[in-house]
């Protein structure tokens, strides 16, 4: 069975490792937004407006990924807030 992107025995696609940190990205959005009471798309907006994505959540996939849901959604949202308090960023 090959992995990342091809064709396996089963005919199963494999996501790339490309999709993959996409998946958990994505993932890290809505785990976030349930936590904050928030929209996954508010919550998205946030993140971008910050650089989350580009700054943490992609150079530190290898990490976060091993970890449980709940430590990463307390990770995510505390590198938010920090990001956020330092840019002089309203979260509303």
């Amino acid at each position: 069975m090959e992995l990342s992107g091809l064709m396996s025995d089963n005919g199963y696609n494999y996501p790339s490792s490309e999709e993959l940190r996409n998946i958990f990205a994505s993932s890290c959005v809505e785990a976030a937004a349930r936590y904050l009471q928030i929209s996954a798309k508010e919550m998205y907006r946030r993140m971008k407006r910050v650089e989350l994505f580009r700054d943490f959540i992609f150079p530190c996939y290898d990490t976060l990924h091993t970890q449980s849901r709940e430590i990463v959604t307390e990770d995510v949202i505390n590198a938010l807030k920090t990001r956020e308090q330092k840019l002089n960023i309203n979260a509303a």
